[in-house]
């Protein structure tokens, strides 16, 4: 039986039991495993992790862990730029674009709300989530941790919070994304982007005082949807402010 150190940190703890919180710890293990199993098989999500140092050097998930290693797993790094030593990341996504598992629907809707391409339907199998989060390349955010072990996932988040509200700031903040914040640009219905069209295009879509009161409108190509700044308009408009300040 082969031995190992390894120490997690920052919130790459949440995933362990207490005792292994927060400090090295021996891990024994058979054979030759690679890291990112024996990382797996403690809890954590390859996803989670942006930097591994074996004995002090950076490596790859594909590593093999041998007795008396000495391994430290670090999450994203918010304030310090470790791109020239990271191995384990692939390349960072160019354009920002989610697909959420089935327990996140409110959560779509208000990353549309704030104008962030996102996936959802509440019939899709995991393997459909981690199918079509390689193949558009899109973050998959879910509530079950085994969805991120599954290999073909490269970029995923767990979600801690149970609030939809606080769902959303927790995302913006994980990815530091306020600064891309663009609300009521999207189809809160089918994601797609909105347009801007005349009254006389939607007229007859239209309730009468809507009609007669509003001049402004968005119109979604997809699904028919017309949007105007009515009184939803100001709640969510409230919403996203008050989103905006938290960040």
């Amino acid at each position: 039986m082969s031995r190992c150190s390894v120490r997690f940190y920052a919130e790459l703890n949440d995933f362990l039991p207490p005792g292994k919180r927060q400090a090295a710890f021996i891990h024994t293990f058979l054979g030759e495993p690679a890291v990112k199993d024996l990382i797996e098989s403690l809890g954590v999500p390859h996803t989670e992790v942006d930097l591994i140092l074996i004995n002090g050097e950076s490596v790859e998930f594909s590593r093999r862990v041998r007795d008396g290693d000495r391994i430290s797993v670090y999450p994203v790094f918010e304030s310090i730029d470790v791109s020239p030593i990271v191995r384990v990341r692939p390349a960072p996504l160019r354009e920002v674009r989610f697909v959420l598992d089935t327990h996140l629907g409110r959560l779509a809707t208000y990353l549309r709300m704030v104008g962030f391409d996102t996936l959802y339907a509440n019939d899709l199998s995991d393997e459909a989530l981690s199918e079509i989060s390689a193949r558009e390349r899109r973050i998959l955010l879910t509530r079950d941790r085994g969805l991120l072990k599954r290999s073909e996932v490269a970029h995923g988040y767990l979600v801690r919070s149970t609030d939809p509200p606080a769902q959303l700031t927790e995302v913006l903040r994980r990815f530091d994304l306020y600064r891309l914040v663009s609300p009521f640009c999207r189809c809160l219905r089918c994601n797609l982007p909105l347009e801007a069209v005349s009254k006389e295009e939607v007229e007859d879509r239209l309730p009468p005082k809507v009609r007669e009161y509003f001049v402004e409108f968005r119109l979604c190509r997809g699904c028919g949807r017309v949007y105007w700044k009515g009184s939803h308009y100001e709640h969510m408009e409230r919403f996203v402010t008050e989103i905006q300040r938290r960040g």
